[in-house]
């Protein structure tokens, strides 16, 4: 994504970094290593001023730059770019605000504060000519949103879905290459750093659904907010759907997907799919990421990369402190308008067949739903692939049925 800009280019790019977890060191690290790299791509020298963190590092390298007073760097007019990587609402909220209004332009990778204020922040930026940039937010290391907005800028985009977690990702793919059960295969991922001590927001798809919004924000222009995107994790995916899925050489990941609707209203939800083999998405495994953008010009674009890491996601954190430094002249201000109910769609609206594990026989599935194709038949129950329908047909075809799994099939 672009900012606009006075004409001519910054002599010095001063940053401030507040927070130095994971990305905020890879940020200062990256600047550091490659600096004259960075420098040639920024049209002068991009350098660190500043660190903000309540720890102290007194053995860092870094260490005479820290800070843990904001004023300092809100103050300061030679900072022009503010990284924030402190994570959350609260404190990154109000000093995002305030580097806002005081000038300074503020890149991030903080999904949760752009997902849920994005269209606030983005209006503090843009009365105060300042960007507000946040690649890193959604795919890490994948170049996604500037790639929407600018150079799709002329594809009427119908759809977008994508793996956007890598550690559920990696969870899915261990359950399906290597036959881990879930439990297993998180605790996997948690001794290899790709899961947090607290998995909840990955395993429970909030992390995928605020990406979801970010991305239907920027593909279609209205905030859509979390609280209005259905939300389902993977902890329920269990062997024995990996078993039968399997079978069909098809394979189960959780996606995020936004469907713009022939009404014109825009539905998105979060939710495990099956994909065959067909699906672009079928082969994006471990910690990778894979994003699918559907439109009336391009047909499908995919775009594949590491979806999170230290040093991808400073990556995208630095192309875009590089980007504030660039002009593009007085060009409009970029970014979404608010929304509310009534461009919410119904996902159980969209068509498409289902892959079906439930407490009845194969008789009583082909009798339901007419042509379906077997997968498995046990004692605890059938599991198989309907023809196309929508969720609403879906459910009143299961209504008084055990149903153990209903995931949609995406081609």
């Amino acid at each position: 994504m672009r900012c606009r800009g006075h004409k001519g280019m910054i002599q010095m790019i001063n940053v401030a970094v507040m927070g130095y977890g994971t990305v905020g060191s890879g940020v200062v690290e990256l600047l550091h290593v490659n600096h004259d790299r960075i420098a040639r791509s920024a049209g002068d020298s991009v350098r660190v001023k500043y660190i903000l963190d309540v720890r102290d590092f007194e053995d860092s390298p870094y260490a005479g730059l820290f800070v843990k007073d904001f004023a300092v760097i809100e103050n300061d007019p030679e900072v022009s770019v503010v990284v924030e990587t402190i994570g959350g609402v609260g404190v990154a909220q109000e000093f995002t605000r305030r580097a806002l209004a005081a000038g300074k332009s503020v890149v991030t990778s903080n999904k949760e504060l752009v997902s849920e204020h994005g269209c606030e922040l983005l209006k503090i930026a843009g009365e105060h000519n300042v960007c507000y940039l946040f690649e890193a937010s959604v795919g890490g290391g994948v170049p996604i949103l500037h790639p929407i907005s600018a150079c799709l800028a002329a594809d009427d985009i119908d759809e977008i879905y994508g793996i956007l977690n890598g550690t559920t990702n990696y969870i899915l793919t261990n359950m399906f290459k290597n036959g881990a059960t879930f439990d297993k295969a998180l605790g996997e991922a948690q001794e290899k750093g790709y899961a947090e001590r607290d998995p909840s927001a990955d395993i429970n798809g909030v992390d995928t659904c605020r990406k979801t919004c970010i991305l239907a924000d920027i593909a279609f222009g209205r905030n859509i907010a979390p609280k209005y995107v259905r939300t389902e994790g993977i902890a329920n995916v269990s062997a024995i759907d990996v078993e039968h899925v399997s079978t069909a050489g098809a394979s189960i990941k959780l996606i995020g997907r936004t469907v713009r609707m022939p009404d014109g209203t825009i539905a998105s939800y979060t939710a495990p799919h099956v994909l065959t083999s067909e699906n672009l998405l079928v082969n994006v495994e471990g910690v990778f990421n894979g994003i699918v953008v559907r439109g009336d010009a391009t047909g499908e674009t995919m775009f594949y990369g590491k979806g999170a890491g230290k040093l991808p996601t400073a990556t995208a954190v630095i192309a875009d402190i590089i980007e504030t430094g660039k002009t593009i002249g007085t060009g409009a201000f970029l970014g979404w308008s608010e929304a509310g109910e009534e461009v919410i769609g119904d996902p159980d609206l969209l068509e498409s067949r289902w892959y079906i594990r439930a407490n009845m026989d194969f008789d009583e599935a082909a009798v339901r739903f007419g042509q379906i194709t077997m997968l498995g038949c046990d004692e605890n129950g059938a599991a198989f692939i309907t023809g196309s329908m929508t969720g609403i047909r879906c459910a009143e075809l299961l209504e008084d049925i055990e149903a153990i799994t209903v995931y949609r099939v995406l081609e």
